[in-house]
């Protein structure tokens, strides 16, 4: 069983009041103020000066180590956003306190395992070569992602790795999981807009119907999956919204469309967006009507490099026990982690929360996940942190 020597009794409580105070008043994405106040008064609390702003409601900082040995340096991502979900957990202590938001994804637990690692490097950064920057990274789930500032505003220029985790009800509590290469697939954001013409509905031939165009649109695209991409690809086109329409009896002369494509593969990103495209200017012309397409690129996949996740499953083996280690399945989901993993070799592995009582699956209003793994995680972020600084 991995203990908790790594953690000070002082950093141990940091943790867990940071865990209940964020989870108390949660923040919604780029809305991360207090969240992100609550963090720098923390680290300056122990004594750890030079937290620095980005993407407006983002923090970081820098641990320097002290020690002569290899410079390495090192990055690890701690997200602190929430969900607009109203949490329905009476049960907890620490329950939201903030109607209609809640942590839903365990980003306050994110939060504050990044905590304690930032604070234990601070601690023993006399005994350390290299830095440490911990990133509380805000907007996560939704745009303008936080995760694209940490890419664009280079923070990861001349780091060496970045560390990335996620709580995972899949898991039970006490285990870990990571698997090399794609972990999430990239998500990029669509819209249609198909225009037709408005005709009385008893005379549909006096017009273009858009909503037969959309029905038409719906069951092509999903051809360019079934039949255009490789089936271990795992693509996905969701139309998510749809909206076209005022009276039983007009021809409807418009109809809005919103979705998601997803892929495993960087490089069909662009090739699925442009298929999708393509469909809908197709589908649009072959009924007289016309079509605007946009779309906008999300979260790339998140690729693990195989190297750190070997290393990652040796420490879980060594700390945790052999049977705590799990070969996760790759998600259908994604993060902006891959913004990470796009720029230096990365990991981005799971910690299980799964025991009775906290069955229930992130982004649902039930989840929840004990207090007690929160610090048997701190302390494999902070082993495996050392790790890559010293081997």
């Amino acid at each position: 069983m991995l203990t908790n020597d790594l953690l000070s009794p002082e950093e141990r409580e940091a943790v867990i009041e940071m865990r209940h105070a964020m989870h108390r008043e949660p923040e919604l994405s780029n809305q991360e103020t207090k969240t992100r106040k609550r963090i720098i008064d923390a680290l300056a609390k122990f004594g750890l000066e030079g937290a620095r702003s980005f993407h407006k409601t983002g923090v970081y900082v820098d641990v320097q180590g002290l020690a002569p040995g290899p410079n390495r340096a090192i990055a690890l991502r701690g997200d602190i956003d929430a969900l607009p979900i109203q949490e329905s957990r009476d049960d907890l202590p620490y329950r939201s306190q903030v109607p209609g938001v809640m942590h839903a994804c365990g980003h306050d637990m994110h939060a504050s395992i990044a905590l304690g690692t930032a604070l234990a490097f601070h601690r023993m950064r006399q005994n350390f070569s290299g830095k440490v920057r911990v990133i509380f990274q805000p907007a996560e789930e939704a745009e303008p992602l936080g995760g694209r500032s940490v890419a664009e505003e280079g923070l990861l220029v001349g780091f060496e790795a970045a560390v990335g985790f996620h709580v995972d009800t899949d898991i039970p509590a006490g285990s870990f999981g990571a698997r090399a290469g794609a972990v999430t697939k990239s998500s990029e954001q669509f819209e249609v807009n198909i225009i037709g013409t408005m005709a009385h509905g008893a005379e549909p031939h006096a017009g273009v119907d858009a909503i037969s165009m959309a029905g038409a649109f719906i069951n092509e695209v999903q051809k360019v999956v079934s039949r255009e991409m490789p089936v271990h690809d795992g693509a996905i086109v969701t139309i998510g919204t749809i909206h076209g329409g005022e009276a039983t009896n007009i021809i409807c002369p418009s109809v809005v469309m919103t979705g998601t494509i997803r892929t495993s593969s960087p490089e069909r990103r662009g090739f699925l967006v442009q298929r999708v495209r393509e469909v809908a200017e197709g589908v649009a012309a072959m009924h007289r009507g016309r079509v605007e397409f946009s779309s906008q690129s999300g979260e790339p996949p998140v690729v693990n490099d195989a190297g750190m996740v070997e290393r990652f499953r040796q420490i879980v083996l060594q700390s945790a026990g052999e049977d705590k280690y799990v070969q996760a399945p790759p998600s259908s989901g994604s993060d902006d982690f891959g913004f990470y993993s796009g720029c230096v070799p990365s990991i981005y592995f799971l910690f299980g929360s799964r025991e009775p009582g906290n069955e229930s699956g992130v982004h649902t209003p039930t989840f929840g996940a004990s207090d007690k793994i929160l610090l048997p995680v701190t302390e494999l972020a902070i082993k495996y942190c050392w790790e890559l600084l010293h081997s």
